[in-house]
């Protein structure tokens, strides 16, 4: 494990240690290079409006304004890697959404899936997961990056890892349409598989989403009780949803993700016993901002809530200025981090009335 975990370690440290005006300038200039540009941003080049090969801190990427997720249902997702990056391409194309529309698709080049790879390796060991253990992975799969955790729990947790069927996209389908007697017979399809597995007794950590978690505990608690500790992933875990797990839980171990294909953060440990759960992005690659609902270029005061923003900055792929569809808190992630953390995420509400969101 030492071979692994170390060198993971060192890759995300010097990530935190980043310069943020440097790392921008640098990604920028990689994109919009007629010599390594991919092929999309180089075409947009004309019609920006201002030189981005000029930008000099961070703060410049607001001159791009929203970027369009809409682009990425229809665009050959190869068209925003770099030139550089040898050809042909090999490796997955990932997908977010589907849900509401059409998915938008993001091609992963090695060192995506490895910068990827080791962000999520240090959410683990920041959690307390022990490395050999075995885990149950009850995720969408298919299409969806999430999927991708359980071969690296596998290959570079040193950990044996049980997977199942799970189609988040089937059962929005189901609820969307009122077809709530199919709804609820998925719904225990997917229990089946996971008691399934626990029921053996050889599941230590249970990787899934708050959601399915809660419909375990209501069915099966005495499951819950027996794992060391689960890791929640999503776009929605409240205070409430939180206590619940905790309490089933019983002392175990809870290690929490937020995020999609674009861009993800990094549980922290909970405030106040669970009240604020903080998340940390996978910086310097991905930055996210929490800001005004109507002006999305002011950001809003610590403790205020306001629409996530996110910005991918790899050097493989560039995403200024994404609009989710989810609100957060705003929150100082102390002196240890380089950058703000996001807490307490939810669909993003325009109005009491009016909720939305993928999840």
């Amino acid at each position: 494990m030492t071979t692994v975990l170390e060198p993971a370690a060192a890759l995300t440290d010097a990530w935190l240690a980043a310069d943020l005006d440097e790392w921008t300038v640098r990604v920028v200039r990689r994109h919009f290079d007629p010599a390594t540009g991919s092929p999309y941003w180089l075409a947009r080049r004309p019609h920006l409006g201002f030189d981005p090969l000029a930008i000099t801190r961070y703060d410049d990427l607001a001159q791009f304004g929203p970027f369009s997720l809409a682009t990425l249902r229809d665009l050959d997702p190869v068209q925003l890697v770099p030139s550089d990056v040898p050809r042909p391409l090999a490796g997955r194309i990932w997908e977010s959404g589907g849900t509401t529309g059409k998915p938008c698709r993001i091609f992963h080049t090695a060192s995506m899936a490895e910068h990827h790879t080791a962000w999520r390796l240090r959410g683990l060991r920041l959690t307390g997961f022990e490395p050999g253990r075995t885990w149950l992975y009850a995720c969408p799969s298919g299409p969806h990056i999430v999927g991708r955790g359980a071969n690296q729990i596998a290959e570079l947790y040193d950990s044996t890892v049980y997977t199942m069927d799970l189609d988040p996209r089937w059962i929005k389908t189901l609820i969307r349409d009122s077809r709530l007697v199919e709804m609820n017979m998925y719904v225990e399809h997917t229990i089946e598989q996971m008691t399934d597995v626990l029921e053996t007794g050889r599941v230590h950590y249970l990787e899934t989403t708050p959601a399915i978690l809660q419909a375990l505990i209501s069915r099966r608690p005495e499951l819950v009780a027996g794992l060391e500790g689960v890791g929640l992933g999503g776009t929605q875990l409240t205070p409430s949803m939180y206590t619940e797990i905790a309490e089933a839980l019983q002392g175990g171990l809870i290690g929490m993700t937020y995020g999609n294909t674009f861009g993800c953060a990094m549980g922290l440990p909970v405030e106040r016993d669970g009240a604020v759960l903080p998340y940390l992005p996978n910086y310097p690659q991905v930055t996210m901002a929490v800001v005004d609902k109507e002006d999305p270029r002011r950001t809003v005061g610590y403790g205020e809530t306001g629409r996530v923003r996110l910005t991918v900055l790899h050097d493989d792929l560039f995403l200024p200025n994404i609009m989710e569809r989810d609100q957060a808190v705003r929150l100082r992630a102390g002196d240890a981090w380089p950058c703000d953390a996001v807490a307490n995420v939810r669909p993003l509400q325009i109005t009491s009335a009016a909720p939305e969101g993928l999840y």
